[in-house]
This record gives structure tokens, sequence and C-alpha cells, in this order.
């Protein structure tokens, strides 16, 4: 096990990740296990940083302004190099004296190299790792608006010189030499190779969620359990508590080897409709390398083609109905495609680039499947975790509350779907549309940008979201509801108070994120932090931290108040889902509270309610 370098409350110089900008910090603590230094910035900031990204005080002192040498046969050079590159009279020198001052200024050059190397850090523009499980639940960034850094970020970077004893990791940061070394070089046909832009590594997770890689290992098999357990009880005439566990089928009933080609059928062709040349094309957050992905968004027209699609074959006289007979089988395939994706993208992962690799990885083996270990993982520009986040299972969502309307028709022998199906339908659909509607703000949640593509957004995205997000209208199928015109009316008025809070207060944030200077947000108030990043303290995002959760929920609640009181089963969505917010937010707390250090303490003094007024 190699020996600390550095020790405990000692005052170092710290590389702030993705750049070559070093500030001042002071070392808190040491993992042996991971190497790791935690390291304090003087704005309160905490880190993890590498051994190699840390050096002492000693190798750094501060060039002296106005001065371009340390060496007065240094500046001579440098003169000497600038005067014959701008002469061009008759009177110039004879060729051999000019080759005489050439190789002289050579020799200059060698010696400057062995003397000193001074270097000029140059600040990137960083764009921090901004939640989340399955589909658009909103924005779950909280408050980070801005991805323009403020204007006291964008000041000349530090010069420094760099030390002979500090000179040994030298090359592992971006150094670019001054203006008059530049133009010397050219000069110069032999002698050591210029440094060059080192790999930007993505760092890896040391404190893991989720319980780690036990409770990944849980997660991964409790979630299909706890899937077929919801679906199973959905279709008993008594799904209450009192009739668990209900009946198990057998394995004729789970599984159809065509219900598996209809299955690959869907997603084949939502991978067409993704394909499409139609849409605008734009660019993604900045990646820890600096570039940015580009994106087609064309969600919607792909829903549109898809209703279009399904349209055409009612009037054909495709019986949809066979969705509903073989709704166990269909969950089944789109697990086990679920699964056998998640193990392609581990594998194609492996063959990634550091620094493609998710913020959210830990190198454990386990907790990397389940998380994802790539963060952007794609076949050409097909990208497979953009593509699952809004078509095969949103989409599919839809279709399945279509087709659990028609079932209910056809099993209680309506005339017209009931009035609380078509509520579920209506409040579902509105949701979906909205979500494919604003796709470029998917662009810029915690799903795109933080977490990798494993199994949970793989079996979120493609199982989770159709078949328990659909758990009301499979309900009302056999589990009729009358619901009178006052009760519906309220929940109506409901359902539009939280659509309101939750559309406004994201897009609020989203326009903010464009362009923090648009006149029609000059009223809002921010808090600038040291990352470069402001935080949103009035509008919708001074009422409470997340607006767009509270807003989700109130949605939440009246999904599931058509189908009555009967049973607790509809009210299954409501719950998980505030579990789930519950869990984000304190993720979201965590790592804001570690960004952004003393910023986010005056924020949540300004800010005080987390997702419900006057609850702490």
């Amino acid at each position: 096990m190699p020996s600390r370098k550095f020790a405990d409350g000692e005052v170092v110089r710290g590389r702030w990740p993705g750049s070559s900008l070093y500030y001042e910090v002071e070392i808190l603590s040491h993992d042996s296990k991971s190497q790791l230094y935690t390291v304090k910035y003087k704005d309160g900031t905490e880190l993890e940083l590498k051994e190699n990204d840390i050096k002492p005080l000693t190798s750094f002192r501060q060039r002296k302004s106005g001065s371009t040498s340390s060496s007065p046969s240094r500046r001579r050079g440098s003169r000497g190099s600038r005067s014959r590159s701008r002469s061009r009279s008759p009177g110039r020198a004879p060729k051999s004296s000019r080759r005489s001052a050439s190789a002289s200024h050579q020799a200059d050059i060698k010696e400057m190299r062995r003397e000193i190397l001074e270097v000029k850090l140059t600040p990137l523009v960083l764009k921090p790792f901004g939640n989340s499980i399955s589909i658009y639940n909103g924005e779950p960034e909280r408050t980070e608006k801005s991805d323009i850094p403020h204007k006291s970020m964008q000041y000349q970077s530090e010069r420094f010189i760099l030390s002979p004893e500090g000179s040994y990791i030298s090359t592992q940061y971006s150094l670019r030499p001054r203006r008059e070394e530049t133009k010397e070089e050219k000069l110069v046909t032999k002698g050591p190779a210029p440094l060059r832009i080192s790999e930007v590594v993505t760092p890896q997770r040391k404190d893991l969620e989720f319980g780690g890689a036990p409770g990944a290992f849980f997660i991964m098999l409790g979630l299909p359990g706890s899937l077929f357990l919801l679906l199973l009880l959905c279709r008993q005439n008594d799904p209450s508590l009192l009739s668990f566990p209900p009946p198990l089928p057998t394995l004729d009933e789970l599984w159809e080897t065509r219900v598996c080609g209809v299955y690959l059928l869907w997603f084949f062709v939502q991978a067409l409709f993704y394909l499409l040349p139609v849409g605008k094309v734009v660019e993604g957050t900045p990646l820890v390398s600096g570039r940015r992905l580009k994106y087609r968004l064309n969600g919607f027209y792909a829903f549109i083609l898809t209703c279009a699609v399904v349209g055409t074959s009612l009037f054909g006289g495709v019986e949809l109905h066979y969705v509903y007979t073989h709704f166990l089988p269909l969950a089944l395939a789109a697990t086990v495609f679920s699964v056998i994706l998640s193990v392609y993208l581990y594998v194609h992962s492996l063959k990634a680039p550091r620094d493609e690799l998710s913020p959210a990885s830990s190198g454990n083996a386990v907790y990397d499947f389940f998380i994802g270990r790539e963060l952007n993982p794609r076949i050409g520009t097909f990208d497979l975790k953009y593509f699952c986040e809004l078509r095969p299972g949103l989409i599919g969502w839809v279709i399945i509350n279509l087709v659990m309307l028609l079932a209910e028709m056809k099993v209680q022998k309506r005339a017209a779907p009931s009035l609380a199906m078509i509520l579920v339908n209506s409040f579902q659909l509105l949701y979906v549309v909205d979500a494919l509607w604003n796709e470029e703000a998917l662009l810029t949640t915690m799903d795109i940008i933080h977490d990798g593509f494993g199994f949970m957004l793989a079996f979120g995205d493609l199982v989770w979201v159709p078949f328990t997000y659909s758990l009301q209208a499979f309900y009302l199928v056999n589990h009729p509801h009358d619901l009178s015109w006052p009760l519906a009316s309220v929940i109506v008025a409901l359902k539009l108070c939280g659509y309101v809070i939750f559309r406004c207060s994201n897009s609020q944030k989203n326009a903010f994120r464009k362009n923090p200077t648009d006149p029609k947000l000059a009223h809002l108030k921010t808090i600038h932090t040291s990352t470069g990043k402001n935080l949103l303290v009035s509008g919708w995002w001074g009422f409470v931290r997340h607006p767009n959760y509270l807003g989700d929920l109130i949605m939440a609640l009246a999904w599931s108040l058509p189908c009555g009181f009967d049973h607790l089963l509809p009210y299954f969505y409501v719950i998980y889902f505030t579990v789930l917010l519950i869990h984000r937010e304190a993720r979201d707390e965590h790592q804001c509270r570690r960004k952004y250090g003393l910023a986010w303490e005056k924020y949540c003094q300004r800010v005080p309610y987390r997702m419900f007024p006057y609850i702490y």
C-alpha cells in the first residue's frame, strides 16, 4: 500500500476537476483504500482528489507582473527574435550573421528549458454534473439554473512558475507556453517534444447510493418481483391485502414466443421513428472532455406517427384486446429484453474511454451494472439512453392506457368508457405529450448528464414506466368506479393545479438556463456559486426548493382519485412516487452541499422549504 504524500491540515494547491486550474485547498482526510484525499476549498466546497491532482505550494511561485522572463539572456533572445521576424528592410543583416544569431538563440532556448518551465494554466468552462429513475418526472436538478459562468469566474488564468521539484507531474495537465516562447519554438528543429493535453478522466464515486453493491443487487431482484405482484393483484376480483399473496401463474401463462416478437417489433418500430430525419438537432450539455453530443428532437413526431399507425390498425380490424389478454407475458418479455440490454451495455462500457464513463460509476461490477458504467452509450449516432428515456416506454404507456380503455368497454359491456377511465387516460396523456413536446428539457436532467445507462434506467424506462404507471387504468377494467361530475370537477381542478406548478417551474428554470440575461427574467434573484452557476432564489424556485416535485406529486394524486377508495392498490403510484422523490431530493441536497459549499448553505437559508410549503 503506497504511503500518503500529504498530511491532514496541510495547505496545498488542488486541481479543480475537469480543468487545469489550481486553487489553494486544505487537506481534510485521506482514504487509504481508494487513495483519495478529501480537500476543502476556501469557499467551503469539499471534493475528493487523486494524489496526482494535488501539488505542494512550493511547486508554484507567482509570476511577477510585467516581467517576461527571469533570465536577462532570455529577454535579449526574445527581443532579438521579435525584431528579426519583423525586419524586412534592405538594410537587414547578412545571412551569415542571421544564422549565427539563430544558433546563439537556439542555445539560449535550450538553456532556458533547463532552467525553468513557465506555464499558463487555462481554465475550462466547467459543467457540473447534475437524478432519476424511469421517466421525465420533471427536472430533478433543483435550482441549478445557469449554464453560463458568471463574469467573476472569467478572470484571466493565473501564471505560475513550476519549480524543478514539482516538474515531475507537469505533463499530466494542460500546459501552454508564453506567446514569446511559441514564436521562438518555430526556430527550434530539435529539442524536447511539446507538452500535450492529457486525457481527462471522469472521477468515480466513493460514496455509493442505494445501499452500495448489496442494495443494488437486491433492488434488481425486487423490482421485477414487485411489478408482477402488482399485476397479479390487479387481475383479482378482490385486490386487497387480505387476499395476499395472489395465486401464481403457470409458466405457459407467463411466456409466449409470439409475445416476445410483438415487443421486439414495437421496440424496433420506435427505433425507426427515432432515426427519421425530422425535427431540429440540438447539442447537449458539455461532457467532462468538453465536447457536446448532438440529439435530434423528434419524439413528438414519433408519437404522432405511432398514433396514426395504431388508429389505422384499429380501423383495419386489428384486435388490441390481445395486449390486455397477454399483459403478463408482455411484461415478462419487456423484463427479459431490459436485462439483455443491460448486459450488452455493461460489456460495451468495458471498451469505453475513461472520459466517457458515468460520474455515478464506482468500479464495482454489481453497482455499475445497476447504475450504468458508461454515460452515453451509442451505436454510431444512435444514443441508446436518450432513445429509451422517452420512446418505447413513455409512448407505450399511452398505448397501454388506450388498450385498457377498450378492454373496459368490452369486459363491462359498456357503450362508452367510464368517466373515471376517461379522466385517467386524459391526465396521463397530457403528461406524456408535455414530456415529448418539451423533449429538449430532458438533456439537462440527471438521467442524461449524471447517471449511466444500466439496469436502473433500462428496466425503469422499458418496463417499470409502461406497466406500473398504467396501473390505474388496468385496475378500472375489472373494478369499475362510478364517479360523480362534481367530484370529477374537483379532481380536474387538482390536476390542473399540479400541472401549472410543474410546467411553470420547469419552464422558468429552463429559460434561465438557456439565457440568464433574458430581460423577461431580470426580476429573478440569484445566488452566485464558486462553480460559476447561479441558484435561483425567487419566482417558483423561491417558493420551495423543488416546486416541480410538488407539482408532480399533486398530479400523481389526481391520477389515482378517479379509482375511488375501495382498495389501496390504485394509490401505489402515489406512495411509490413520494418515496422516490424524497430519495431523489436527498440525493440532490447531498450533491449540492458538496458542490456549492457555503453558497448552498446561504441558499437553504433563503429557501428553507424543500418540497412542501411550511414543511422543512
